[in-house]
């Protein structure tokens, strides 16, 4: 048997509150496998499970806040294939007289005295998703949770649009405010900036996107992200994690992306492996991101295994973001908004677009020289956006 702690899903949590667990005692799980739902100040995050097991004990019933590190239920890390003979059920499975999990019980409204027994969680997401819930089929046991409700948006055009979704904001701030205070007061924090040149990335973008039809149209955010994370992926002093004292490059780019919450507030959850992404798998990856941002689902992956951010602030905003890295990240790159400009070359003033790209990196790590390199060659990428 082994512990299933509470993750800790970002330098900003120090809690969180068990919103649902999908996974029963006696269930088999496998990599990946998402397990619960645990409410944070960000938004409701999928529970992931790392390694395949058998389900254990719960230790925590839905509604309870725990914090980080708090063990909240027990895998068994045995064998998970059925063994020919016949054995005993494994003392953290249920009793064979119950026909429904404690966890689902207890999110109940008076089952006996409902036709519809649905959990809180699934309650409140099918208000905020506009279901009917007459229309969403049970689980085996008479049931309807957040997977069941999932699954019936797929056969309905639901209207996405979580607004606070339980989501405190005044309690958000509070946990960005003493993440990026944490993140000034220990990291030694250095900027370089370069106006980048995004002239042949504009032009190519907008012949591509006429010979797409318009649901494949990309934006530009697409390339860009694509641009930088090939020059992270040559750049590993600015990608990778610094925890006691020590700093591990990572060979993948996971990008976490900054992308702003409706009502406010901002969390930057991670395109795993982005530096591998085509351009339409990573505009794919992208949208898929930023709805489920705005409709408050993440995994707990996404959360926790960003190696470095990126931060756009998008058109019609501000020339220049000077951004906070987010620990335990060693660098964070800031875009702002494309201007036009005059700059000479080849001979003569020409109008060009340019986008100021800023590196905020950790000089326990790196210094200026690193992050010009990266910005140089990030330029080198915009240059030639067919390449990308």
């Amino acid at each position: 048997m082994s512990d299933f702690k509470m993750p800790s899903l970002g330098a900003d949590m120090d809690a969180g509150t068990l919103v649902e667990w999908l996974k029963q005692p006696g269930d088999k799980l496998g990599k990946g496998d998402v397990i619960a739902v645990v409410e944070t100040q960000k938004g409701a995050i999928e529970i992931e499970v790392f390694h395949d097991a058998v389900m254990g004990v719960h230790l925590v019933e839905p509604g309870e806040r725990v914090t980080v590190g708090t063990t909240i239920a027990r895998l068994d890390d045995g064998e998970i294939e059925e063994p020919e003979h016949e054995a005993a059920a494994p003392p953290s499975a249920l009793p064979a007289t119950e026909t429904l999990a404690p966890a689902a019980v207890a999110h109940i409204r008076k089952p006996e005295e409902e036709r519809l027994k649905i959990t809180p969680a699934a309650r409140k997401r099918a208000e905020e998703m506009g279901i009917d819930l007459q229309i969403v089929s049970p689980d085996a046991a008479g049931v309807i949770g957040l997977a069941e409700l999932e699954a019936a948006a797929k056969g309905q055009t639901p209207i996405l649009t979580r607004t606070k979704a339980g989501i405190d904001p005044v309690e958000m701030r509070r946990a960005i405010a003493a993440a990026m205070a944490r993140s000034k007061r220990e990291i030694p924090h250095y900027y370089v900036s370069s106006d980048l040149d995004v002239t042949a990335l504009m032009t190519w973008l907008e012949g591509e996107n006429r010979k797409r039809p318009v649901a494949e149209r990309l934006l530009y955010a697409v390339p860009l992200i694509r641009a930088l994370c090939l020059s992270l992926a040559k750049t590993p002093e600015l990608n990778g994690i610094h925890e006691g004292d020590v700093f591990r490059p990572d060979e993948a780019v996971h990008a976490g992306i900054a992308v702003s919450m409706r009502g406010g507030g901002l969390i930057a959850p991670a395109i795993l492996n982005a530096d591998t992404l085509d351009l339409d798998v990573l505009r794919k990856a992208l949208a898929d991101l930023v709805q489920r941002v705005r409709a408050g689902r993440l995994k707990s992956s996404e959360m926790t295994s960003a190696t470095v951010t990126i931060s756009n602030l998008g058109e019609k905003t501000a020339d220049m973001l000077m951004p906070v890295i987010y620990p335990p990240q060693v660098a964070i790159i800031g875009c702002g908004q494309i201007r036009e400009t005059a700059r000479f070359k080849s001979g003569a003033w020409q109008a060009r677009r340019v986008m100021t790209v800023t590196v905020a990196a950790d000089h326990r790590v790196s210094d200026g020289r690193i992050a010009a390199r990266f910005l140089n060659d990030a330029q080198r990428q915009l240059d030639h956006p067919e390449k990308l």
